[in-house]
């Protein structure tokens, strides 16, 4: 069955979220578990006190420990914001919702620590238990553990719910963002290449077919001359030391005769232009043009020195706009013409 892309448990790895959930646990001194949208557990607890177990295994109790957890999530998700209310026997819980694009994908329940102070006078009892002979009977015998419940004072309580609203959030929102990056760079691999040659081209038998010359620029190392930074290895199997670029760069090397945009590579990307553009630079060592256009000069050489490809066939194949720009690029790369970059390479 396939997860959606709000489903919690197809967002985050919950072997690493577990050990995240056991480190928080252990810091801010408060008992830790998270649940899907639909309320259920997709964590162990972590840190869960003693009398909370006990309660939570009694059979009369533990249903209102449920109620409690069910009515403080609804209430954080009405309220888009962290939710701090007394359970059942007035220990302190906070249900943390955590959001994607507005869309509620679970909560962090967090708490079982009473107030060192009255700062949260104000705070509800989400669910009353009526008083029983029994419940008393078990409180009793539970007493000593719940005097060795955490206390802490309500202004602690209300800055560890802020922090935990803030990092759970972040976490999971780019966990969602790396898991939509790497869908759409798999649609781009998996995508066909369109070929742009002219229709003339494919009944001109001293041309290779569009195939070939593609197969050619996929299977042959782009060296440039001239220019001592200017080595554009072969990208069949890209490695960008930052992986937010790897679908740009995957998806020029995969589409290098065509035309493409910053501005659409950036999409791609899920960052603004802005952001692009300065990542590009740290990545490659020019801007974004300047790296194209030693790209597609880099495939012109390999055409002229390959293939019986006219200067404007190559042109046309590399989608410049019209001969005269490529000539121009060209000349201003290999400090000669197409033409007598060809004559050069054949020694005539």
């Amino acid at each position: 069955m396939m997860l959606s892309k709000y489903d919690l448990k197809s967002i985050i790895d919950l072997e690493k979220w577990h050990a995240l959930q056991d480190s928080l646990s252990l810091v801010t001194q408060m008992a830790i578990i998270t649940v899907d949208y639909k309320g259920v557990p997709v964590t162990r607890h972590s840190r869960c006190q003693t009398f909370c177990q006990a309660v939570r295994q009694d059979a009369e109790l533990s249903s209102y420990c449920q109620k409690c957890d069910a009515r403080g999530g609804l209430e954080a998700v009405r309220l888009n914001e962290p939710y701090v209310y007394l359970c059942h026997f007035n220990i302190l819980d906070i249900a943390i919702p955590i959001t994607v694009d507005n869309q509620y994908v679970g909560a962090v329940m967090a708490g079982q620590v009473r107030l060192a102070d009255n700062g949260g006078s104000r705070l509800e009892q989400i669910v009353t238990r009526p008083a029983t002979p029994e419940s008393a009977g078990t409180f009793a015998a539970l007493r000593q553990e719940y005097e060795q419940l955490p206390v802490m004072p309500y202004a602690q309580v209300v800055t560890i719910a802020e922090m935990l609203s803030h990092l759970c959030n972040y976490i999971v929102e780019e966990a969602s963002r790396k898991n939509e990056i790497m869908d759409l760079y798999q649609q781009a691999l998996a995508a066909p290449t369109v070929d742009i040659l002219p229709h003339k081209m494919l009944a001109d038998s001293s041309c290779p077919a569009p195939h070939s010359v593609q197969q050619e620029l996929s299977d042959s190392p782009v060296i440039e001359s001239g220019n001592p930074k200017a080595v554009l290895p072969d990208r069949s199997a890209v490695s960008c030391s930052n992986p937010t670029l790897q679908p740009a760069f995957d998806y020029i090397y995969s589409h290098k005769h065509e035309n493409f945009t910053l501005e659409a590579l950036a999409r791609l990307c899920h960052i603004s232009p802005s952001y692009f553009s300065r990542l590009f630079v740290r990545e490659s060592g020019e801007n974004f043009s300047a790296y194209i256009s030693r790209l597609k000069i880099g495939q012109a050489k390999q055409l002229l020195e390959t293939t019986g490809l006219s200067v404007n066939e190559i042109s046309d194949h590399l989608s410049f706009c019209d001969a005269g720009y490529f000539i121009k690029i060209f000349k201003k790369y290999e400090q000669r013409t197409p033409a007598a970059y060809r004559s050069f390479i054949k020694g005539e």
